[in-house]
């Protein structure tokens, strides 16, 4: 891991500095009422104040940021960054990078294991699932999963990995503890990004060439539903879903409808669209606030953000949020 601020370790950063990271970052106050953006062409994450809906800076990170998460502490925000082949760590406190993840060739989407030990990304030149220690910030193993793999999402206990394959139109089950690949799922066409229902009973996958969403039992591993999306005035081509996220209680879903420049409200319960709101153009990734009644909507070529009144199921104002947005992480 590279150190990109000035600390009494060396640039190689071994557990017992990582160790001194947590004692240092354990005492800071964490970021409050924000979202963050990663823009692909200006390698920073906007800042928007989720309180007055307006722009109040960027964090520098690396080059072509794309999936961010927390980690489990809430204390920093991890980013991958495509054309780097890392991760960049960003203490929320002072919104400054204190250290770097390598994590291979191409690095798309990831997520943590639930004790925050492990990461999980998706090498997309390699078509393999990397998995990456984050004490020693070494990659470990190398999974080969289907080409192009993209959306990684981990089990609650921990135990299963699941990552799609874009060309392969597959979900890959992995078992964590052997890093076996036990089941190929074939859904829809081009499969992109999952969301769990929060009793982990079912795994919504988007299918961006295939205008919808399939729902896998996480029992038997078997899809048993897909839903399929219609725009008014749009093709089926045009309707690309990718970014996806439910609300705590999982009575509800988002899909970013991409070219079709809309998100999409689900019904969890009866699996039917109720609501299209018009957003920017392709509508890409989503995100939620604490309360649920603001939906964040990032639109990756109009270079804007589209903030949506959950409950009216309207959009109330578009925000610039530099070039080629791609992700959104809400912090409360």
């Amino acid at each position: 891991m590279t150190v990109a601020v000035s600390t009494p370790c060396t640039r190689r950063v071994s557990s017992v500095c990582l160790a001194l990271f947590g004692l240092v970052l354990g005492g800071a106050t964490q970021a409050q009422g924000v979202a963050f953006v990663s823009s692909e062409k200006d390698n920073t994450l906007t800042v928007l104040d989720l309180k007055t809906q307006a722009v109040t800076g960027t964090v520098a990170t690396c080059k072509r940021p794309r999936h961010m998460a927390l980690t489990p502490d809430g204390k920093r925000l991890l980013v991958a960054c495509g054309d780097s082949g890392e991760a960049d760590i960003i203490d929320l406190a002072t919104r400054k990078s204190v250290g770097k993840i390598p994590l291979g060739e191409d690095p798309e989407a990831f997520d943590l294991s639930p004790d925050g030990k492990t990461l999980y990304v998706s090498n997309e030149e390699d078509g393999e699932l990397g998995v990456v220690d984050i004490a020693s910030g070494k990659r470990t193993k190398g999974i080969e999963v289907g080409k192009e793999p993209e959306g990684v999402l981990a089990s609650r206990d921990g135990k299963t990995v699941y990552v799609t394959s874009e060309v392969a139109s597959l979900v890959h089950v992995i078992d964590t503890a052997t890093g076996k690949v036990t089941k190929n799922i074939k859904g829809g066409k081009r499969p992109r990004r999952f969301a769990m229902t929060p009793d982990g009973s079912q795994l919504w996958v988007t299918n961006e060439l295939g205008a919808s969403v399939s729902i896998i039992s996480t029992k038997d591993h078997k899809v048993i539903d897909t839903i399929k999306f219609a725009v008014k005035g749009a093709r089926e081509a045009d309707i690309t879903p990718v970014g996806i996220t439910m609300t705590a209680d999982g009575k509800q879903a988002f899909v970013a409808l991409g070219k079709a420049n809309h998100v999409a409200f689900v019904d969890v319960a009866s699996r039917k669209t109720t609501q299209l709101v018009l957003a920017g153009k392709r509508a890409w990734g989503v995100g939620l606030n604490k309360a649920q009644d603001r939906l964040y909507v990032v639109n990756g070529l109009s270079d804007d953000l589209t903030i949506v009144d959950v409950a009216a199921a309207k959009a109330i104002k578009t925000v610039p949020v530099g070039r080629v947005p791609y992700g959104v992480l809400v912090v409360e």
